[in-house]
């Protein structure tokens, strides 16, 4: 047992045993000794599971045992109870495991630069690793996507559960737990998008603010002023309020008001940081500078009308007045605090998140044929009927503005109105503010000119455009025809104009989640992988930059898993210049919930980019035979999971015995679950989030896993498994593959749904895909050559333990409440359906919140 892994045993295991005993004896529920009850219950289930019972033999002998009084209403009662006590029991596992954060994860970030640094040193790369300090950049986007559902009031007892376990204080601890029995989890009522932008600006405020500044002081300590004049190199985005893509609820409004929100919450953390400064700053010459900031910053806080913002260069030209007055007559003293409050300043401006406006390539489609309507001459009538070059021709030289405010269709003029917004914001909050459109489910180079000509039309006219038009590529045809698409656009003057007005770099989104939803976990990833090695050859040959922005989501299956590991596999074919990814949800809590896990993380990625583009490159480069051994895998791969989706029983088998569609009733998010108003579950409009998180509710995992195990069976009788373990050991790119598969599949549990082995519909479906599942395990340990899945990687493997132990009970409960709906379905009346139903929706939050990513 590694030193990890004992500090997780004792840290949050053993003290999960303690607290939890303190927990289930607190007199929180009517019903009598429901928390007494629940080991027994889960007791029963690792029992019935392993007996081979189904959910519903498992409770009604549960209840035949234990509590046979009970009618179903009291039944039902009862197990809402438990399912109360279960989410309960989750938050305790993650207070636990951020207050032993520091000491169940390798805390080394000083080492790290250190390290870094003596290896510059040595290969003497100081002239490259200066440049990156000049030029490298993160940016971490927060995104609305609803797959973390603690309410506010939850989350701040967590936070001081979180202090109080730290502290060893047992008291105050059992008095959190117990105003945590108290406090609802749910939502009655959906959050509105702003509501959800409140909610990331406090991990803004007080997570994000004090860890990137807690970062960039750490760097500056091994590469002391490298690292002033990059106003890149940790930076944010923010979706919320801006992401429109099949969300009706986002308009301009809603946009407009993020963006003043979070200019108010920078200000605030300004402020409170320039208070504390000012508290050393006694000397005279400074305190007077410092006390004219600080009443400049009381003023904006109280003005609504924001006429008198403070400008952030003027900002700046003063404290640099204060830094020299203190190096000039007070020998240096607390100059630090200034270096370290500008260092901050230079990369939140006073924006402290760039807005990213996003709209789906359809929706974007309808708009123009709207404008082409109403605006006859703007473009030629014959447009569609032109050739490619003529259509991009038409569509990047239009100049002049339309009135957005004559359509009458609210989308459409929400559409158009939305890039006037940009402007504004920017020139409220400066130009990083917002300078991104991203076109979701992106088709081509004339996807991207659209938006271009209507940015023009709209907003921009003559004037250079100050938007970077970013196409997000998502679907196996799409990543397949990226790079020619972006070389259509470099290769056209006037997009090539534009382009040099933007420090000559594009931007392209590459979309995870869809892509896996699409074509299968390999597929996908390597699908993306060579999308980017096309556009990189391709932006190369046009002297352009290319950053591309990673969308993943948070379980493997959408992206997630290990990220530094992902961004140490890219080699010199893809250009990482920059890093620039999505974070959601239980990633959002699990990774950045606490400064120490935030800068931690934060620091991860830097370090991964640095490496990768001072060292790595080289070893990181796939061979030609690893690259067909891949290639092979993906195709085998793609095939067998095409042949699942093919499966006439695919979409009935989620519809009917999953959790799908009660993720659309669920108050968890301001966005509709699914695309489109058909009431027929169409794949092609389901989302990513609902779609993997339904074969998550299931313990089945399918998007994580599914292909994996017949494409390297097939390698195996082809005498290719030793390449493979080869490739395994020698490839970051492939092991990380592996790795994160290894995750999705530690988290299924197929004895949980055993019994839809006897469905008369289902049966031979179920075990079509049980039978992959087997497959692929046996063949991912025989290919790591471990025991076990996670061998490497304890920590993750016993978090995953325990959160799987904890959430049993309540995907019993899950199944149990489905398997009755099945049955009352045909009784629309009976009074205990809608509650069945309440039941698999209350079930939900807790599965996913256990599910989090801890790695």
């Amino acid at each position: 047992m590694n030193q990890i892994e004992k500090s997780y045993r004792e840290l949050v295991e053993l003290k999960y045993q303690l607290y939890n005993s303190l927990f289930l004896t607190l007199p929180l529920h009517a019903v009598q000794q429901t928390g007494l009850l629940l080991p027994l219950l889960k007791e029963a289930c690792v029992k019935g599971f392993d007996n081979g019972e189904s959910p519903e033999d498992i409770i009604n002998n549960f209840f035949k045992e234990h509590k046979p009084e009970l009618k179903e209403r009291e039944r039902i009662s009862f197990l809402f109870k438990i399912i109360q006590y279960v989410e309960r029991q989750i938050v305790l596992i993650d207070a636990l495991e951020e207050a032993a954060y520091n000491k169940i994860h390798r805390i080394n970030d000083s080492d790290s630069w250190g390290r870094i640094k003596q290896e510059v040193e040595n290969r003497k790369l100081e002239a490259q690793m200066d440049e990156l300090l000049d030029t490298f950049g993160i940016r971490v986007v927060l995104t609305a996507h609803p797959t973390q559902f603690y309410p506010g009031r939850v989350l701040a007892i967590s936070t001081d559960l979180t202090n109080a376990i730290t502290n060893d204080e047992v008291g105050y601890t059992r008095d959190l737990l117990q105003q945590l029995g108290k406090t609802p989890f749910y939502r009655k009522q959906k959050p509105t998008a702003y509501d959800e932008a409140i909610a990331l600006t406090w991990y803004l405020g007080n997570i994000f603010y004090p860890a990137v500044g807690q970062l960039l002081d750490r760097i500056d300590e091994f590469f002391p002023g490298k690292i002033d004049h990059n106003k890149e190199l940790i930076t944010m985005g923010f979706w919320p309020g801006g992401d429109r893509d099949g969300n009706p609820y986002v308009n301009v409004e809603t946009t407009l008001k993020v963006a003043r929100k979070l200019r108010f919450t920078l200000s605030t953390c300004y402020h409170n940081e320039l208070k504390a400064i000012k508290r050393r700053m006694s000397f005279p010459g400074v305190y007077e500078i410092i006390h004219e900031l600080d009443e400049l910053f009381a003023k904006e806080l109280t003005n609504a009308s924001g006429a008198d913002n403070i400008d952030v260069n003027y900002l700046l030209s003063q404290l640099n007045k204060v830094e020299k007055y203190l190096e000039d007559e007070h020998e240096g003293l607390f100059i630090d605090k200034i270096k370290s409050f500008r260092r901050k300043i230079k990369q939140f401006g006073f924006f402290f998140a760039s807005i990213d406006v996003r709209q789906d390539s359809r929706i974007i489609g309808k708009t123009f044929d709207e404008v082409m309507k109403v605006n006859p001459g703007v473009f030629p009538e014959n447009l569609w009927e032109l050739s490619e070059k003529e259509q991009l021709d038409a569509l990047l030289k239009v100049r002049g503005r339309i009135d957005t405010s004559v359509f009458e269709d609210s989308l459409v003029r929400d559409t158009l109105e939305s890039l006037k917004a940009i402007k504004t914001i920017q020139s409220e909050n400066g130009e990083r503010a917002a300078h991104r459109y991203i076109i979701s489910n992106c088709r081509g180079s004339i996807d991207i000119a659209k938006v271009v000509a209507l940015a023009r039309l709209c907003s921009w006219g003559d004037e250079p455009l100050c938007l970077d038009v970013v196409p997000l590529f998502e679907t196996v045809d799409d990543l397949k025809g990226a790079g020619q698409a972006m070389k259509t656009l470099y290769k056209h003057p006037k997009y090539k104009t534009h382009l040099v007005n933007r420090k000559g770099r594009q931007t392209v989104m590459l979309g995870f989640s869809d892509g896996t939803k699409d074509g299968g976990y390999l597929m996908a990833n390597w699908g993306i992988y060579r999308a980017k090695e096309d556009i990189t050859k391709i932006s190369r040959e046009c002297d352009v930059e290319v950053v591309f922005f990673d969308g993943r989501g948070g379980p493997p299956a959408r992206g997630g898993g290990n990220t530094h590991l992902f961004y140490s596999a890219l080699g010199k074919t893809i250009d990482s210049h920059q890093i620039q990814l999505t974070i959601q949800g239980q990633t959002i809590s699990s990774h950045y919930g606490i400064k120490e896990a935030a800068a931690h993380n934060l620091g991860h990625l830097l370090t991964a980019g640095f490496e990768n583009n001072l060292f790595n490159r080289t070893e990181s480069d796939l061979s030609a035979e690893h690259r067909d051994l891949i290639e092979q895998m993906s195709v085998s791969g793609y095939n067998k999971y095409a042949d699942l989706k093919a499966h006439p029983l695919f979409m009935p088998f989620l519809e009917e015995r999953s959790t799908i569609k009660y993720y659309g009733m669920a108050n968890i998010g301001s966005r509709p679950s699914k695309r489109g108003s058909s009431e027929k579950l169409e794949f092609d409009d389901l989302r990513a989030i609902p779609f993997v998180g339904a074969w998550s509710q299931l313990k089945q995992n399918v998007p994580g896993f599914y292909g994996l195990g017949t494409a390297l069976k097939e390698q195996e009788e082809a005498g290719k498994l030793e390449a493979c373990k080869e490739l395994y050991n020698s490839s970051i790119f492939f092991k990380a593959l592996i790795s994160n598969s290894m995750q999705s599949m530690s988290k299924t549990n197929f004895a949980l749904t055993k019994y839809m082995e006897q469905d008369e519909k289902f049966g031979d479906f179920w075990k079509i895909i049980y039978q992959e599942y087997l497959l692929t395990y046996e063949m991912v340990l025989k290919v790591s050559g471990d025991s076990v899945l996670l061998e490497d990687n304890a920590r993750s493997r016993n978090s995953i333990r325990l959160r799987e132990s904890v959430v049993l009970p309540l995907l019993a409960i899950q199944q149990y409440a489905l398997i009755n709906i099945q049955k009352l379905q045909k009784e629309p009346e009976n009074e205990h359906l809608a509650l069945y139903e309440r039941m698999v929706m209350r079930s939900l939050f807790g599965n996913i919140n256990a599910s989090r990513n801890s790695v």
